[in-house]
């Protein structure tokens, strides 16, 4: 049985009583001299930091991974080389757009984070539930997410809004089209692969590079719900994706995934027919087949959400020896982005905070700061003559060959559309129907008409059939769709 333990204040002291304040006498009014009030009273007024701008309500869980086939030939990374190697993991599911009580059932793209705690500092993967996304240029990122939120007249959510910028945008509409599909409302966290988006680059020992795409395949398989099925359960449970993970690793049902990558040798990379470096597109798997190298089990539950749901900080640039950021220009944006986000929300120290500690010891020369802790007295400055931590040439980055005039650009490769196509057209009919009908009740909503045959446009632009039957479903006339 557990020791009653005696309660004490922050500090440590004794606390006699924690019902009643100090008063002056029977009927008051309350004593400032009561300081476990004040310090009580003032611990509550700041509980609640900051909610995520995106991706504010999630669920997490710890786990492990396991490398089932050695990677060194591609990677010097040390979780990827080796046999049977563990790397202990945490991951975050969450929603982009909705705040942190919203429903998490509704259609939405879903975060997919995952951090490996390996022996050279953390690593993280900063993934969602599709292969690709919206856009393609991190100066687009906070109007698209704007679109995303409330408006800020009425304070609603606004299918108005969200679609006048994908409208505006053709180069979402390749994840519009995933987003509109069975799979942009997954049965359960469970029941969802996850990816990387974005082309990274490994090097290995040699120097030698490769580019990189991660994909994680659910061995519980894919399910997914239909919107009807997603505004039940969102009327009865808003947590319902939430609870049901929790309550599966309580249970002992542990769910895992494949890990697998897609390897493209460097110089192919440049030449392939798709442009690598656009997130809004995909390499096929034709072309580049996925290599399965190990898989993740999640086996705990967090003992504080708090410690360790909300207050993990991804990033993108949480990155270790032989794994390097690629030409992505979103992935470039996000590089700076999540940690300057977590600065704001957890405050400069947000590395030290257990959640986000690595297994390997820190040294550097960073000091002090808003709440700072387990500080040294070594030096605090280099060059030095003290024996400070030195420079470690194992993560020297390859670099890439860059020329050009500097410019605010296009996309390199500017087709907006065939990808789109491709994915309408490797949907079963069954699926294209259900897609047609939820664009049909969720741009139908859009009153402005100018919207609906831009998007529309789009459709027809990425598939002749697909266009045809959103324009039938909507009332819109051919002629609108197809003049330019």
């Amino acid at each position: 049985m557990k020791k009653q333990e005696k309660l004490t204040t922050s500090a440590g002291q004794a606390w006699a009583n924690n019902n009643h304040s100090q008063t002056a006498g029977e009927r008051g009014p309350v004593l400032i001299q009561d300081y476990q009030l004040l310090e009580k009273l003032a611990h509550f007024d700041r509980e609640r930091i900051p909610e995520r701008v995106v991706h504010a309500k999630g669920a997490g869980a710890r786990g492990v991974f396991t490398l089932h086939q050695d990677m060194s030939k591609y990677t010097k990374a040390n979780l990827f080389t080796g046999h049977n190697k563990q790397t202990p993991i945490f991951i975050r599911f969450s929603q982009v757009a909705g705040e942190a009580g919203y429903p998490d059932t509704i259609r939405d793209v879903r975060g997919f984070a995952l951090r490996f705690y390996t022996q050279a500092g953390n690593y993280d993967i900063v993934g969602n539930n599709t292969p690709v996304f919206f856009i393609n240029d991190p100066l687009k990122f906070p109007d698209f997410i704007h679109s995303q939120k409330r408006d800020p007249q009425t304070h609603l959510r606004s299918n108005e809004m969200q679609w006048d910028f994908w409208s505006h945008s053709p180069e979402s509409v390749h994840q519009v089209t995933y987003l509109m599909g069975d799979r942009g409302n997954p049965a359960s966290y469970q029941n969802m692969n996850g990816y990387g988006s974005h082309t990274f680059k490994w090097v290995n020992e040699q120097g030698e590079q490769y580019w990189v795409k991660y994909h994680f395949i659910s061995q519980q398989g894919v399910k997914n719900m239909t919107d009807q099925t997603a505004a039940q359960i969102a009327a009865k449970d808003p947590d319902y994706l939430l609870h049901e993970l929790y309550d599966a690793i309580a249970k002992g049902h542990f769910p895992s995934w494949k890990v697998c990558v897609q390897i493209v040798p460097y110089e192919a990379g440049f030449n392939y027919k798709y442009d690598i470096f656009d997130v809004t597109k995909v390499i096929s798997h034709h072309d580049y087949p996925l290599i399965e190298i190990g898989e993740f089990t999640l086996n705990e539950n967090p003992k504080n959400y708090f410690d360790e749901v909300e207050e993990i900080a991804f990033s993108p640039a949480n990155m270790v020896p032989g794994i390097e950021p690629s030409l992505d220009k979103l992935l470039q944006g996000r590089l700076f982005s999540y940690k300057d986000a977590a600065r704001y929300r957890l405050g400069v120290n947000f590395d030290q905070l257990p959640i986000n500690q690595p297994l390997n010891p820190v040294h550097n020369y960073e000091r002090d700061g808003f709440m700072a802790q387990n500080q040294d007295n070594t030096v605090n400055y280099e060059p030095n003559s003290f024996q400070g931590p030195k420079e470690d040439n194992s993560a020297q980055i390859q670099g890439d060959s860059v020329q050009g005039k500097t410019g605010n650009y296009l996309p390199y490769d500017q087709d907006y559309y065939s990808a789109a196509g491709r994915l309408y057209r490797v949907m079963k009919p069954e699926e294209q129907e259900r897609l047609i009908a939820t664009i049909k009740n969720m741009l139908g909503s859009v009153t402005k008409p100018e919207i609906k045959i831009l998007e529309t446009r789009q459709f027809y632009q990425a598939d002749h059939e697909y266009g045809q039957r959103v324009a039938q479903a909507l009332g819109l006339k051919m002629e609108e769709i197809i003049k330019h």
